[in-house]
């Protein structure tokens, strides 16, 4: 229940942060996409601890093993199934989780729903359930970029106050991969990461906003009313561990706008259908109008800090946690891959739905 994702091009993710392994199913692949190992290994590169010292010191070389669904280099068309094992697992990190409740996280709610939690590391609930994603998405790019040429890049836009004035459509991904905190002004992120490091050595952590544009999409993806596009990209954005929030086009901006102001006025170019603007982020009445598709997605600070914090016992009886382990300070940097293979995800499941329906 609520580990699948998609219609026609399906995951099911499993595993928890401190069990054995963590791993994807995923099915509805076509055939015949070439697809190796390092191509799924280079976004996992990008998402797995360890990185810099801005990110948790988890040491996991997060090496992907496909179990099936692929050869010779191709896909099969059958189910795929990829593994990557857990080996720097602390589980002593987390006895005072075991018999207290960590504020602002799962463990309560967990608990309250199923009378049972796997206390090490936040089991299912951990961001480390996202390396199936990572893994799944790397596919889900691979179709799209061979099918119809799309471009799939997201980036750091701010960390805290800090944010940066930024074009969606001229971003590369050399200038996001510059710098530790994956922002693409360079002077913006030597900021960001002089922030990031405040905050860890004070014990602390930041949200942000990371930002994602999908380029080259076909006019026509998603389905009234509703499977709209835009609503499943939410949906799928949202289901990312800290996310609590998720604009598309002007987003929320749009409110201080009126309708002359926000409308997208048509015109043609070289036979194709373009708007002026892009207050609608490359969807209207659901459906992708081939513009890029730009969403946003805001990060919470990162739940576990090491700061006492007041909370209860299992019990209900009153009680102070003390926050240990190995941590993001901020989520922003390694959020960055995790939501590139969201969107991807979102996008082949329409791109085939609508291949199926409309040929």
């Amino acid at each position: 229940m609520g580990n699948t994702f998609g219609h026609l091009f399906r995951i099911t993710t499993w595993g928890e942060s401190h069990g054995g392994g963590i791993g994807v199913v995923v099915d509805g692949c076509p055939p015949n996409i070439s697809i190796e190992p390092e191509e799924i290994q280079e976004e996992l590169d990008r998402r797995r601890p360890g990185q810099s010292r801005i990110t948790t010191q988890r040491q996991e070389e997060d090496r992907v093993e496909i179990l099936s669904g692929v050869f010779g280099g191709k896909t099969l068309g059958t189910p795929i199934s990829m593994l990557v094992w857990n080996k720097d697992v602390r589980a002593q990190d987390y006895e005072e989780v075991r018999v207290k409740y960590r504020p602002s996280h799962a463990d309560y709610t967990y608990q309250a729903k199923y009378g049972i939690r796997n206390w090490k590391g936040g089991g299912r609930a951990s961001a480390r359930e996202t390396v199936g994603r990572v893994a799944a998405g790397a596919v889900a790019r691979k179709i799209l970029r061979e099918s119809c040429g799309t471009d799939i890049l997201a980036y750091v836009r701010q960390v805290h106050t800090i944010a940066a004035d930024l074009d969606p459509g001229g971003v590369t991904r050399a200038q996001v991969e510059a710098s530790m905190a994956r922002c693409p002004d360079a002077d913006v992120a030597t900021r960001m990461v002089e922030r990031i490091d405040r905050a860890r050595k004070d014990g602390d952590s930041l949200g942000g906003i990371v930002e994602a544009v999908a380029r080259n999409v076909p006019v026509g993806l998603g389905d009234p009313v509703f499977d709209k596009l835009d609503a499943d990209l939410a949906k799928g954005i949202l289901s990312l561990p800290a996310c609590k929030g998720f604009e598309i086009g002007s987003g929320f901006a749009g409110v201080r706008m009126t309708g002359s102001d926000h409308n997208d006025p048509y015109y043609t170019e070289s036979d194709r259908l373009r708007t002026r603007t892009n207050y609608s982020g490359g969807i209207q009445g659901g459906i992708s109008n081939g513009e890029d598709i730009v969403i946003r997605a805001a990060f919470k600070p990162t739940a576990t800090i090491l700061k006492a914090q007041e909370t209860v016992d299992i019990h209900g009886n009153p009680a102070v946690f003390n926050g240990r382990g190995r941590h993001d300070p901020c989520v922003l940097p390694r959020a960055v891959p995790i939501v590139e293979a969201m969107v991807a995800l979102t996008l082949v499941d329409h791109y085939l739905r609508h291949k199926a329906q409309c040929g």
